[in-house]
């Protein structure tokens, strides 16, 4: 009969030892995701606002005084180097052409007669002189006249679109009046302003020309890609910046001078840092990681962000890719739980994430 009892009591201790959690178990407070961070090639954007200006942009100003006689382009209107645009009332050009082509014809009269009396001795090489100077003064009379006449024909410089044309068939206009503007649109410049860093860091890691893209106004981008061409010679002191220009073919003609983007470089990266952004959490502005050892307990670690990126942070210190850090739950947790960790390759994760925004 004892030796019946002793067997039910050892029997209901095993139980009662079999049905107890341990202490271990009772610690972890949920299964959760961790993964390590990963070093890879990447590259991100840089965003700059920028101002189209045309290739060519000139003021078409009269170069004379009088009446706008004819227009002979509309606004807007497409136009050949060397096509009349304008002309302005060339009647009293004309006249004084006129007269100072018969001043001329006489001078060359007086110079052919004097010639004649000097070689029969009968007058001086002084007085042919006097009448040689004559004649080139008429001559230069003659040319003066029809340089003013030329100025009363406005006239393409170079292939443009016209702007706004501000007077009227009629108007009475003064030497230096601003008729209108004409611009060259089949390649355009967008200048954009750089800091000191970022400008430093372009030069360390580009050679030669840089391609560079352009968002339109309407969140679009231009079609056709720009190089970086030139950098201004030194730093605006109030600012800190400098100015790039960059030059982007435009042959449909849809940039115009004055309109208004931004610039988008892309920055390689090599041997980047990565994490997801997801895994981290901020305290007063500072950047948390939940780092998880090898007992599977929990402790935040400061890192310091070199780059962010769409869903991913470039980290530049504070892990290594040989830590485990915690991938999802950063509220569920704090520092010294012990969780019940769920390994997952970082690169799986990434591959499911937006990494560079669609424009």
């Amino acid at each position: 009969m004892n030796r019946i009892a002793l067997l039910i009591g050892i029997c209901a201790f095993v139980g009662l030892a079999g049905c107890t959690p341990s202490k271990e178990a009772s610690d972890e407070i949920g299964k959760f995701e961790v993964t390590s961070p990963i070093v890879t090639d990447t590259s991100f954007t840089r965003e700059y606002v920028t101002q189209i200006q045309s290739l060519q942009n000139i003021e078409l100003r009269a170069m004379t005084k009088g009446f706008i006689q004819t227009i002979n382009v509309d606004e807007g209107q497409l136009v050949k180097s060397g096509q009349v645009l304008f002309t302005i009332m060339p009647k009293e050009y004309e006249a004084e052409l006129q007269k100072a082509k018969a001043e001329a014809k006489t001078a060359e009269l007086e110079w052919l007669n004097t010639k004649t009396l000097e070689e029969k001795s009968i007058v001086s090489q002084t007085e042919l002189a006097i009448a040689q100077s004559k004649l080139d003064q008429a001559k230069a009379q003659v040319a003066l006249a029809e340089l003013y006449l030329s100025f009363t024909i406005v006239k393409a410089p170079f292939d443009g679109v016209i702007d706004r044309i501000r007077f009227k068939i009629g108007s009475l206009i003064d030497e230096g009046t601003l008729l209108t503007t004409l611009s060259n649109n089949k390649e355009v410049y967008a200048y954009f302003n750089v800091s000191e860093s970022e400008y430093l860091e372009y030069k360390t890691k580009n050679d030669g020309e840089a391609k560079v893209g352009l968002l339109l106004a309407n969140n679009q981008m231009h079609k056709y890609k720009g190089t970086i061409e030139t950098i201004e010679g030194e730093f605006d002191n109030s600012t800190g910046n400098i100015a790039f220009r960059a030059k982007f073919p435009n042959p449909d003609l849809l940039l115009k001078h004055g309109e208004t983007g931004k610039i988008l470089m892309t920055i390689p990266i090599k041997n980047a840092l990565i994490i997801p952004q997801k895994a981290t959490f901020e305290i007063q502005g500072k950047v948390y990681v939940y780092k998880v050892d090898e007992n599977n307990v929990v402790k935040s670690q400061n890192i310091s962000i070199k780059q962010s990126l769409p869903n991913i942070y470039i980290v530049e210190s504070g892990l290594s890719e040989k830590d485990k850090i915690l991938l999802e739950g950063v509220q569920s947790v704090k520092d010294d739980d012990k969780i019940l960790a769920n390994y997952v390759s970082l690169r799986s994760v990434i591959g499911k994430l937006q990494l560079i925004p669609t424009p």
